[in-house]
């Protein structure tokens, strides 16, 4: 396993941060506690959740068996670094969602007894609140990481200038602030890279990508259509936007063949050639899914392989940040 530092601070991470959304509706509880347990085996000690995942209202489905996991002991809460998020929808009252200093102190409490731990390494905001003011957020922020029940705060699907604002904010008052942003990027959704990207880099907060494989669609999708074996890529918005970017699809399978790699693994290699990326967020569903995911970390890219994955998925405009992107 390959590890690194969150960001700027001295936290280290593995390369790969093991998503667990699938934990409950998908995968069922002791199939999630095997992939959590072989994800330490590979030595991945990143992991990530989110209080509504699981998506009953106010169940926190998902958190609550990665506690249970964690209760077993055999020194699995000291091994990994656990990250989870606040903002959703958890009760039907007015103060049951977003990121006011009542929901994020609530939340906080709810998903420590839920994961029965002490404390959360990185707790991220899910979303931003165009409502709360900074002031608001960071004070409450401040309050768990004084108590010790947060030690780190990262953002999700943030603008650029949210991140500004959020670390000047923080800034001002003397305290560490972001440290993590966790946004949509991969090889078909490039758009952080015009001002996410560096508002991130300048500030050194670290990139963990969602959906690293654009909902499978960058998993050998067409492959696996030709077999029968497609899973949610076969239908719905998925089989639409495979059919129009088809030919992209099947040029990069053709190209991962010719490396001798799997789609997955090329695609998630090009995200851990990204200046500033920490780890991309696997979200597998097997442990035969987590094994083959491995294989990223050894796949190095030379300059011709990025120029063709720059070719077959182009980025936003002239390509890197803004304005340049946009703008002479």
């Amino acid at each position: 396993m390959e590890y690194t530092n969150l960001g700027r601070t001295g936290l280290t991470v593995s390369r790969l941060c093991l998503g667990t959304m699938n934990f409950g509706p998908k995968t069922a509880e002791p199939d999630s506690f095997a992939i959590m347990d072989r994800a330490l085996e590979h030595g991945i000690n990143f992991l990530d959740t989110a209080n509504v995942y699981g998506w009953k209202l106010g169940e926190g489905v998902t958190e609550q068996i990665i506690g249970r996991w964690l209760a077993q002991g055999g020194g699995r809460r000291e091994k990994v670094v656990l990250a989870t998020k606040v903002y959703g929808k958890m009760q039907e009252w007015p103060n049951g969602q977003g990121l006011s200093a009542r929901h994020i102190i609530a939340e906080a409490n709810a998903s420590l007894k839920r994961l029965q731990t002490d404390y959360i390494d990185l707790y991220q905001m899910h979303h931003i609140s165009r409502a709360t003011p900074w002031e608001e957020i960071w004070q409450a922020m401040e309050v768990l990481v004084m108590q010790g029940k947060v030690l780190y705060v990262g953002s999700s699907n943030f603008a650029g200038w949210h991140i500004a604002a959020a670390q000047e904010s923080a800034n001002r008052r003397d305290f560490l602030g972001l440290v993590a942003e966790q946004c949509l990027y991969n090889l078909m959704a490039r758009t952080v890279e015009l001002e996410v990207l560096p508002a991130a880099r300048r500030y050194g907060i670290g990139i963990i990508p969602w959906s690293p494989l654009h909902g499978g669609l960058l998993s050998g999708a067409l492959a696996k259509l030709a077999s029968g074996a497609a899973g949610r890529t076969a239908e719905g918005r998925a089989a639409e936007h495979l059919e129009k970017h088809r030919s992209s699809v099947e040029a990069f399978e053709k190209l991962a063949a010719e490396l001798g790699t799997d789609p997955a693994n090329l695609a998630l290699a090009w995200l851990l050639a990204q200046d500033g990326v920490t780890a991309p967020i696997i979200g597998p569903r097997t442990i035969e899914q987590l094994d083959n995911t491995l294989g990223a970390l050894g796949l190095r890219l030379d300059e011709a392989t990025l120029q063709r994955l720059d070719e077959l998925f182009p980025p936003v405009g002239k390509g890197g940040p803004g304005p340049e992107a946009w703008a002479w």
